[in-house]
Protein backbone atom coordinates (compact mmCIF):
# COMPACT_ATOMS: atom_id res chain seq x y z
CA UNK A 1 0.00 0.00 0.00
CA UNK A 2 2.91 2.29 0.72
CA UNK A 3 4.19 1.95 -2.84
CA UNK A 4 0.74 2.65 -4.24
CA UNK A 5 0.43 5.79 -2.11
CA UNK A 6 3.90 6.93 -3.15
CA UNK A 7 3.13 6.42 -6.84
CA UNK A 8 -0.17 8.25 -6.44
CA UNK A 9 1.57 11.20 -4.74
CA UNK A 10 4.11 11.41 -7.56
CA UNK A 11 1.33 11.48 -10.18
CA UNK A 12 -0.57 14.24 -8.39
CA UNK A 13 2.63 16.18 -7.78
CA UNK A 14 3.44 16.08 -11.49
CA UNK A 15 -0.07 17.24 -12.41
CA UNK A 16 -0.02 20.04 -9.83
CA UNK A 17 3.45 21.19 -10.90
CA UNK A 18 2.39 21.29 -14.54
CA UNK A 19 -0.67 23.36 -13.63
CA UNK A 20 1.38 25.70 -11.47
CA UNK A 21 3.88 26.33 -14.26
CA UNK A 22 1.06 27.14 -16.64
CA UNK A 23 -0.47 29.45 -14.06
CA UNK A 24 2.81 31.32 -13.62
CA UNK A 25 3.10 31.73 -17.38
CA UNK A 26 -0.34 33.29 -17.81
CA UNK A 27 -2.29 33.79 -14.61
CA UNK A 28 -5.09 35.72 -16.29
CA UNK A 29 -5.84 32.78 -18.61
CA UNK A 30 -6.01 30.32 -15.71
CA UNK A 31 -7.95 32.33 -13.14
CA UNK A 32 -11.57 31.90 -12.13
CA UNK A 33 -13.67 34.31 -14.21
CA UNK A 34 -16.32 36.43 -12.58
CA UNK A 35 -19.65 35.11 -13.93
CA UNK A 36 -22.87 37.12 -13.98
CA UNK A 37 -25.40 35.00 -12.08
CA UNK A 38 -29.12 35.83 -12.42
CA UNK A 39 -31.37 36.32 -9.42
CA UNK A 40 -33.63 33.28 -8.94
CA UNK A 41 -36.59 33.45 -6.55
CA UNK A 42 -39.57 31.21 -5.80
CA UNK A 43 -42.82 32.43 -7.28
CA UNK A 44 -45.34 29.81 -6.08
CA UNK A 45 -45.39 26.32 -4.57
CA UNK A 46 -48.20 23.78 -4.94
CA UNK A 47 -48.54 20.20 -3.61
CA UNK A 48 -48.44 17.29 -6.05
CA UNK A 49 -49.75 13.75 -5.88
CA UNK A 50 -47.39 11.40 -4.09
CA UNK A 51 -45.10 9.50 -6.49
CA UNK A 52 -45.48 5.78 -7.12
CA UNK A 53 -41.75 4.96 -6.90
CA UNK A 54 -42.26 2.42 -9.69
CA UNK A 55 -39.46 3.28 -12.11
CA UNK A 56 -36.88 0.51 -12.28
CA UNK A 57 -34.11 2.58 -13.82
CA UNK A 58 -33.32 5.21 -16.40
CA UNK A 59 -34.89 4.67 -19.80
CA UNK A 60 -32.68 4.29 -22.86
CA UNK A 61 -32.09 7.92 -23.83
CA UNK A 62 -31.19 7.07 -27.42
CA UNK A 63 -28.79 9.12 -29.56
CA UNK A 64 -28.53 12.77 -28.54
CA UNK A 65 -28.13 15.88 -30.62
CA UNK A 66 -24.44 16.69 -31.23
CA UNK A 67 -22.54 19.96 -31.26
CA UNK A 68 -23.49 20.88 -34.83
CA UNK A 69 -27.14 20.15 -34.13
CA UNK A 70 -27.12 22.08 -30.85
CA UNK A 71 -25.53 25.07 -32.56
CA UNK A 72 -28.63 25.36 -34.77
CA UNK A 73 -31.07 25.28 -31.85
CA UNK A 74 -32.27 28.63 -30.48
CA UNK A 75 -31.07 29.47 -26.96
CA UNK A 76 -33.77 29.31 -24.30
CA UNK A 77 -35.20 32.70 -23.36
CA UNK A 78 -36.12 33.87 -19.88
CA UNK A 79 -39.69 32.47 -19.94
CA UNK A 80 -38.53 29.05 -21.16
CA UNK A 81 -35.71 28.99 -18.60
CA UNK A 82 -38.15 29.76 -15.80
CA UNK A 83 -40.16 26.70 -16.86
CA UNK A 84 -37.07 24.47 -17.06
CA UNK A 85 -35.68 25.69 -13.74
CA UNK A 86 -38.94 25.21 -11.86
CA UNK A 87 -38.42 22.23 -9.61
CA UNK A 88 -39.93 19.37 -7.67
CA UNK A 89 -39.13 18.76 -4.03
CA UNK A 90 -39.52 15.21 -2.74
CA UNK A 91 -39.75 14.96 1.05
CA UNK A 92 -38.73 12.09 3.30
CA UNK A 93 -42.36 11.21 4.07
CA UNK A 94 -43.12 10.62 0.36
CA UNK A 95 -44.91 13.89 -0.36
CA UNK A 96 -43.76 16.29 -3.05
CA UNK A 97 -44.32 19.84 -4.27
CA UNK A 98 -43.79 21.84 -7.46
CA UNK A 99 -42.22 25.30 -7.19
CA UNK A 100 -42.37 27.86 -10.00
CA UNK A 101 -39.46 30.30 -10.15
CA UNK A 102 -38.70 33.77 -11.50
CA UNK A 103 -35.44 34.91 -13.09
CA UNK A 104 -34.03 38.42 -13.09
CA UNK A 105 -30.86 39.84 -14.67
CA UNK A 106 -30.61 36.88 -17.05
CA UNK A 107 -27.94 36.98 -19.77
CA UNK A 108 -27.79 34.58 -22.79
CA UNK A 109 -25.17 31.81 -22.64
CA UNK A 110 -21.67 32.67 -23.87
CA UNK A 111 -20.94 29.23 -25.39
CA UNK A 112 -22.83 28.05 -28.46
CA UNK A 113 -20.66 25.03 -29.14
CA UNK A 114 -17.02 24.11 -29.64
CA UNK A 115 -15.55 21.01 -31.19
CA UNK A 116 -11.99 19.79 -31.02
CA UNK A 117 -10.38 17.69 -33.74
CA UNK A 118 -10.06 14.61 -31.53
CA UNK A 119 -12.23 11.66 -32.63
CA UNK A 120 -12.12 8.40 -30.68
CA UNK A 121 -14.42 5.44 -30.42
CA UNK A 122 -16.01 2.86 -28.22
CA UNK A 123 -17.03 2.27 -24.67
CA UNK A 124 -16.65 3.80 -21.24
CA UNK A 125 -12.96 2.97 -20.82
CA UNK A 126 -11.02 4.26 -23.82
CA UNK A 127 -7.78 2.37 -24.49
CA UNK A 128 -5.55 2.00 -21.43
CA UNK A 129 -7.48 2.55 -18.22
CA UNK A 130 -6.39 5.93 -16.83
CA UNK A 131 -8.27 5.74 -13.53
CA UNK A 132 -6.60 5.83 -10.11
CA UNK A 133 -8.05 3.72 -7.30
CA UNK A 134 -7.62 5.62 -4.02
CA UNK A 135 -6.74 2.62 -1.88
CA UNK A 136 -4.89 4.42 0.92
CA UNK A 137 -7.27 5.14 3.82
CA UNK A 138 -5.81 8.57 4.55
CA UNK A 139 -6.27 9.82 0.96
CA UNK A 140 -9.74 8.28 0.64
CA UNK A 141 -10.94 10.18 3.74
CA UNK A 142 -9.17 13.47 2.95
CA UNK A 143 -10.11 16.39 0.71
CA UNK A 144 -10.96 16.35 -2.16
CA UNK A 145 -11.69 12.60 -2.29
CA UNK A 146 -13.68 12.60 0.97
CA UNK A 147 -16.25 14.92 -0.67
CA UNK A 148 -17.14 12.07 -3.04
CA UNK A 149 -20.28 10.22 -1.83
CA UNK A 150 -22.16 7.05 -2.71
CA UNK A 151 -25.91 7.15 -3.48
CA UNK A 152 -27.94 4.14 -2.33
CA UNK A 153 -29.46 3.71 -5.80
CA UNK A 154 -25.99 2.87 -7.14
CA UNK A 155 -24.64 6.25 -8.26
CA UNK A 156 -22.03 8.69 -7.00
CA UNK A 157 -22.28 12.30 -5.92
CA UNK A 158 -20.33 15.19 -4.44
CA UNK A 159 -20.77 17.15 -1.22
CA UNK A 160 -21.31 20.84 -2.04
CA UNK A 161 -22.05 21.70 1.59
CA UNK A 162 -21.79 19.69 4.82
CA UNK A 163 -25.48 18.77 4.39
CA UNK A 164 -26.01 18.73 0.60
CA UNK A 165 -24.91 16.28 -2.08
CA UNK A 166 -25.08 17.00 -5.81
CA UNK A 167 -25.75 14.04 -8.13
CA UNK A 168 -27.41 13.15 -11.44
CA UNK A 169 -31.19 13.36 -11.70
CA UNK A 170 -31.39 9.96 -13.42
CA UNK A 171 -30.01 8.42 -10.20
CA UNK A 172 -33.36 9.10 -8.51
CA UNK A 173 -35.83 9.79 -11.36
CA UNK A 174 -36.18 8.37 -14.89
CA UNK A 175 -37.93 11.43 -16.31
CA UNK A 176 -41.43 10.15 -15.57
CA UNK A 177 -41.36 8.68 -12.06
CA UNK A 178 -39.03 8.27 -9.10
CA UNK A 179 -36.94 5.13 -8.98
CA UNK A 180 -37.70 2.28 -6.64
CA UNK A 181 -35.62 2.89 -3.54
CA UNK A 182 -35.53 6.68 -3.94
CA UNK A 183 -38.29 7.00 -1.35
CA UNK A 184 -35.81 5.83 1.30
CA UNK A 185 -32.73 7.34 -0.26
CA UNK A 186 -29.41 7.31 1.61
CA UNK A 187 -26.02 8.88 1.00
CA UNK A 188 -22.75 7.26 2.10
CA UNK A 189 -19.76 9.36 3.17
CA UNK A 190 -16.33 7.74 3.52
CA UNK A 191 -15.14 7.79 7.14
CA UNK A 192 -12.37 6.03 9.06
CA UNK A 193 -13.47 3.27 11.43
CA UNK A 194 -11.38 0.90 13.53
CA UNK A 195 -11.17 -2.65 12.23
CA UNK A 196 -11.48 -4.12 15.72
CA UNK A 197 -13.81 -3.37 18.57
CA UNK A 198 -13.00 -2.03 21.99
CA UNK A 199 -12.39 1.64 21.22
CA UNK A 200 -13.00 4.30 23.79
CA UNK A 201 -12.50 4.45 27.52
CA UNK A 202 -14.57 1.33 28.08
CA UNK A 203 -12.61 -0.93 25.72
CA UNK A 204 -13.67 -4.43 24.80
CA UNK A 205 -12.03 -5.83 27.92
CA UNK A 206 -11.56 -2.59 29.76
CA UNK A 207 -7.92 -2.58 28.65
CA UNK A 208 -6.66 0.87 27.77
CA UNK A 209 -3.89 3.17 28.80
CA UNK A 210 -3.15 2.77 32.51
CA UNK A 211 -5.66 -0.05 33.09
CA UNK A 212 -3.44 -3.13 33.22
CA UNK A 213 -3.70 -6.37 35.23
CA UNK A 214 -0.59 -5.45 37.24
CA UNK A 215 -2.48 -2.93 39.38
CA UNK A 216 -0.17 -0.60 41.27
CA UNK A 217 2.95 -2.13 39.75
CA UNK A 218 1.51 -1.47 36.34
CA UNK A 219 0.83 2.15 37.22
CA UNK A 220 4.38 2.63 38.46
CA UNK A 221 5.68 1.11 35.25
CA UNK A 222 3.50 3.38 33.15
CA UNK A 223 5.13 6.47 34.70
CA UNK A 224 8.47 5.35 33.30
CA UNK A 225 7.18 4.96 29.76
CA UNK A 226 8.13 7.57 27.21
CA UNK A 227 5.45 9.50 25.34
CA UNK A 228 6.41 7.71 22.15
CA UNK A 229 5.54 4.34 23.73
CA UNK A 230 2.19 5.36 25.14
CA UNK A 231 -1.08 4.34 23.49
CA UNK A 232 -3.13 7.38 22.41
CA UNK A 233 -6.11 8.25 24.61
CA UNK A 234 -9.29 6.55 23.52
CA UNK A 235 -7.56 3.71 21.63
CA UNK A 236 -7.66 0.21 23.06
CA UNK A 237 -4.48 -1.81 23.44
CA UNK A 238 -4.19 -4.21 20.50
CA UNK A 239 -6.80 -2.39 18.39
CA UNK A 240 -6.33 -2.82 14.64
CA UNK A 241 -5.68 0.16 12.33
CA UNK A 242 -8.65 2.11 11.06
CA UNK A 243 -10.07 1.53 7.59
CA UNK A 244 -12.33 3.66 5.37
CA UNK A 245 -16.00 2.66 5.38
CA UNK A 246 -19.19 4.32 4.16
CA UNK A 247 -21.25 6.01 6.84
CA UNK A 248 -24.83 6.27 5.57
CA UNK A 249 -27.24 9.16 6.14
CA UNK A 250 -30.91 9.38 5.17
CA UNK A 251 -31.99 12.03 2.65
CA UNK A 252 -34.42 14.62 3.97
CA UNK A 253 -35.30 16.41 0.70
CA UNK A 254 -34.61 15.79 -3.00
CA UNK A 255 -34.65 18.66 -5.52
CA UNK A 256 -35.00 17.96 -9.27
CA UNK A 257 -35.39 20.59 -12.05
CA UNK A 258 -38.43 20.32 -14.30
CA UNK A 259 -36.03 20.46 -17.25
CA UNK A 260 -35.13 16.84 -16.51
CA UNK A 261 -38.81 15.90 -16.70
CA UNK A 262 -39.23 17.73 -20.01
CA UNK A 263 -39.99 14.67 -22.14
CA UNK A 264 -39.27 15.42 -25.82
CA UNK A 265 -39.96 12.72 -28.40
CA UNK A 266 -40.12 10.01 -25.75
CA UNK A 267 -36.61 10.77 -24.44
CA UNK A 268 -35.27 12.99 -21.70
CA UNK A 269 -32.57 15.53 -22.54
CA UNK A 270 -29.36 15.38 -20.51
CA UNK A 271 -29.06 19.17 -20.20
CA UNK A 272 -30.77 19.16 -16.78
CA UNK A 273 -29.61 15.78 -15.51
CA UNK A 274 -28.74 16.91 -11.98
CA UNK A 275 -30.37 16.80 -8.55
CA UNK A 276 -29.56 18.02 -5.06
CA UNK A 277 -30.01 15.88 -1.93
CA UNK A 278 -30.41 17.48 1.49
CA UNK A 279 -29.15 15.11 4.18
CA UNK A 280 -30.73 14.62 7.60
CA UNK A 281 -27.45 15.43 9.31
CA UNK A 282 -24.34 17.37 8.43
CA UNK A 283 -20.96 15.71 8.02
CA UNK A 284 -17.67 16.99 9.34
CA UNK A 285 -16.09 16.63 5.92
CA UNK A 286 -14.67 19.45 3.83
CA UNK A 287 -17.11 19.90 0.97
CA UNK A 288 -16.39 21.16 -2.53
CA UNK A 289 -17.24 24.70 -3.63
CA UNK A 290 -19.88 25.16 -6.32
CA UNK A 291 -18.80 27.17 -9.37
CA UNK A 292 -19.92 28.31 -12.81
CA UNK A 293 -18.35 26.41 -15.71
CA UNK A 294 -16.13 28.76 -17.75
CA UNK A 295 -15.25 28.19 -21.43
CA UNK A 296 -12.88 25.27 -21.00
CA UNK A 297 -10.66 25.88 -24.02
CA UNK A 298 -8.95 28.65 -22.04
CA UNK A 299 -8.59 26.76 -18.75
CA UNK A 300 -5.57 24.49 -18.48
CA UNK A 301 -6.26 22.74 -21.76
CA UNK A 302 -9.85 21.98 -20.77
CA UNK A 303 -8.76 19.48 -18.13
CA UNK A 304 -11.51 18.23 -15.80
CA UNK A 305 -11.38 15.89 -12.77
CA UNK A 306 -13.91 13.75 -10.92
CA UNK A 307 -14.06 10.86 -8.45
CA UNK A 308 -16.75 8.24 -8.04
CA UNK A 309 -17.61 4.78 -6.78
CA UNK A 310 -17.19 2.73 -9.98
CA UNK A 311 -18.86 -0.68 -9.79
CA UNK A 312 -15.73 -2.57 -10.83
CA UNK A 313 -13.95 -1.31 -7.67
CA UNK A 314 -16.58 -1.80 -4.94
CA UNK A 315 -16.07 0.27 -1.79
CA UNK A 316 -13.22 2.26 -3.35
CA UNK A 317 -13.02 5.87 -4.48
CA UNK A 318 -11.83 6.04 -8.11
CA UNK A 319 -10.26 9.26 -9.43
CA UNK A 320 -9.63 10.32 -13.03
CA UNK A 321 -8.86 13.38 -15.15
CA UNK A 322 -8.89 14.18 -18.86
CA UNK A 323 -9.39 17.02 -21.32
CA UNK A 324 -12.81 18.00 -22.66
CA UNK A 325 -13.13 17.26 -26.38
CA UNK A 326 -16.30 19.23 -27.09
CA UNK A 327 -18.61 21.54 -25.20
CA UNK A 328 -21.92 23.24 -25.79
CA UNK A 329 -23.82 25.76 -23.74
CA UNK A 330 -25.17 22.97 -21.50
CA UNK A 331 -22.90 19.93 -21.87
CA UNK A 332 -19.29 18.77 -21.86
CA UNK A 333 -18.17 15.82 -23.99
CA UNK A 334 -15.02 13.99 -22.91
CA UNK A 335 -13.22 10.65 -22.72
CA UNK A 336 -12.56 10.37 -19.01
CA UNK A 337 -12.47 6.64 -18.27
CA UNK A 338 -15.49 5.62 -16.21
CA UNK A 339 -17.65 2.63 -15.40
CA UNK A 340 -21.17 2.09 -14.08
CA UNK A 341 -21.58 3.62 -10.64
CA UNK A 342 -19.66 6.81 -11.39
CA UNK A 343 -22.74 8.63 -12.75
CA UNK A 344 -23.59 11.65 -10.64
CA UNK A 345 -19.99 12.41 -9.70
CA UNK A 346 -19.07 16.07 -9.39
CA UNK A 347 -16.85 17.31 -12.23
CA UNK A 348 -14.39 19.96 -11.05
CA UNK A 349 -11.51 22.04 -12.33
CA UNK A 350 -8.66 23.77 -10.56
CA UNK A 351 -8.01 27.44 -11.31
CA UNK A 352 -6.36 30.35 -9.59
CA UNK A 353 -8.50 32.50 -7.31
CA UNK A 354 -7.81 36.14 -8.18
CA UNK A 355 -7.47 38.90 -5.62
CA UNK A 356 -5.37 39.30 -2.53
CA UNK A 357 -1.62 39.64 -2.30
CA UNK A 358 -1.11 35.91 -2.82
CA UNK A 359 -3.50 34.23 -5.32
CA UNK A 360 -4.14 30.55 -4.63
CA UNK A 361 -5.37 27.57 -6.59
CA UNK A 362 -8.92 26.47 -5.84
CA UNK A 363 -11.10 23.56 -6.92
CA UNK A 364 -14.75 24.14 -7.83
CA UNK A 365 -17.48 21.79 -9.04
CA UNK A 366 -18.54 23.01 -12.50
CA UNK A 367 -20.50 19.98 -13.73
CA UNK A 368 -22.18 16.65 -13.03
CA UNK A 369 -21.06 13.48 -14.80
CA UNK A 370 -24.08 11.77 -16.37
CA UNK A 371 -22.42 8.79 -18.07
CA UNK A 372 -21.97 7.33 -21.52
CA UNK A 373 -24.07 8.64 -24.44
CA UNK A 374 -24.24 8.10 -28.18
CA UNK A 375 -24.03 11.45 -29.97
CA UNK A 376 -25.29 12.14 -33.48
CA UNK A 377 -22.50 14.05 -35.26
CA UNK A 378 -23.77 14.94 -38.75
CA UNK A 379 -25.55 11.61 -39.10
CA UNK A 380 -22.71 9.53 -37.66
CA UNK A 381 -22.94 8.10 -34.15
CA UNK A 382 -19.96 8.74 -31.88
CA UNK A 383 -19.78 7.75 -28.23
CA UNK A 384 -18.75 10.11 -25.46
CA UNK A 385 -18.86 10.35 -21.72
CA UNK A 386 -21.05 13.38 -21.04
CA UNK A 387 -21.29 15.86 -18.17
CA UNK A 388 -23.78 18.65 -17.49
CA UNK A 389 -22.24 22.12 -17.31
CA UNK A 390 -23.25 24.32 -14.37
CA UNK A 391 -24.32 27.49 -16.15
CA UNK A 392 -25.15 30.76 -14.33
CA UNK A 393 -28.91 29.93 -14.17
CA UNK A 394 -28.18 26.40 -12.90
CA UNK A 395 -25.74 27.80 -10.36
CA UNK A 396 -28.45 30.20 -9.12
CA UNK A 397 -30.92 27.31 -8.83
CA UNK A 398 -28.60 24.88 -6.99
CA UNK A 399 -27.38 27.64 -4.69
CA UNK A 400 -31.00 28.57 -3.96
CA UNK A 401 -31.70 24.95 -3.00
CA UNK A 402 -28.75 25.03 -0.60
CA UNK A 403 -29.18 28.44 1.01
CA UNK A 404 -32.71 29.59 0.21
CA UNK A 405 -31.31 33.13 0.02
CA UNK A 406 -30.52 34.59 -3.43
CA UNK A 407 -28.20 37.14 -1.83
CA UNK A 408 -25.78 34.28 -1.04
CA UNK A 409 -25.80 33.04 -4.62
CA UNK A 410 -22.99 34.95 -6.26
CA UNK A 411 -19.87 32.96 -7.17
CA UNK A 412 -17.05 33.19 -4.63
Amino acid sequence: MGRVALLYCLVLLAVSSHDALQGEASKEDFSWPRAAVPLLTDRSTVPLQNPEFEAGGSRDPGPMCGIECQGRLPAAGRVELERLLSYETLYENGTRTLTQVSLQDFAPPAIQGRRAGLVRRKRRVYGADGRFVIADEHYATSYPFAACVKISTGCSGILVSPQHALTAAHCVHDGRDYLRGSGRLRVGVMKLRARGRGLGRGGAKGVERGHTPEGRDGKRKRKKESRRDRVPRGVAVGAEPKRPVLRWTRVQQTFIPKGWMNDVGGHVAPDYDYALLKLKRSHRVKSMTLGVAPPLETTLGGRVHFSGFDDDHPGKVVYRFCSVSQESGELMYQYCDAQEGSSGAGVYIRLMEPGGWRPRWRRKVIGVFTGHRWVDVNGTLSDYNVAVRITPPKFAQICHWIHGDPNQCQPV
